[in-house]
């Protein structure tokens, strides 16, 4: 067996122990580093990197194959890839890209299985007379629609 067929059974097996975690991204280097990247349900905590990094580093062998690990969670600014990452940002402002280039930056209000309904604010004329009103936007969206999706981050 290769050593990524080796490491990604190991980084399985490691990821099942805990259902709540999953692979966002995994990448072997050209001088076998390793960096897996995990996101969970109710967040990824230090103690759950460092579990599945032991997973991996104490299954291989350094005396075959040298090698080096990296395991860290998604970071904040990182872009939404998976569908399973929205449900953990309902009510949190997005910028969601489409697939023809248009930008929705919103509240998620909603995630389902086939996609994610963002909602905002926005000034326009009124229908009658001059000023302008508040009226409440919204855009439902597939995830096959969705080509980038990243947190808004508030201070």
């Amino acid at each position: 067996m290769d050593f990524k067929k080796q490491v990604e059974i190991l980084v399985q097996k490691a990821l099942d122990e805990n259902p709540s975690l999953f692979l966002i991204d995994f990448h072997l280097g050209l001088n076998h580093s390793i960096k897996v990247v995990l996101d969970g349900d109710k967040g990824v905590s230090l103690q759950e990197c460092m579990r599945v990094s032991r997973a991996v580093e104490h299954n291989l062998d350094r005396e075959t194959q040298d090698f080096s690990i990296e395991v860290t969670s998604a970071g904040v600014g990182e872009p939404l890839l998976l569908p399973r990452q929205y449900i953990n940002n309902v009510g949190r402002k997005l910028e969601v890209t489409d697939s023809e280039g248009s930008v929705y930056t919103g509240t998620l209000d909603s995630v389902n299985q086939a996609g994610l309904c963002l909602s905002w604010k926005q000034r326009e004329p009124k229908p009658v007379g001059k000023g302008k009103v508040t009226v409440k936007k919204t855009k439902e969206l597939t995830f096959d629609k969705v080509s980038k999706a990243k947190i808004i981050v508030q201070f």
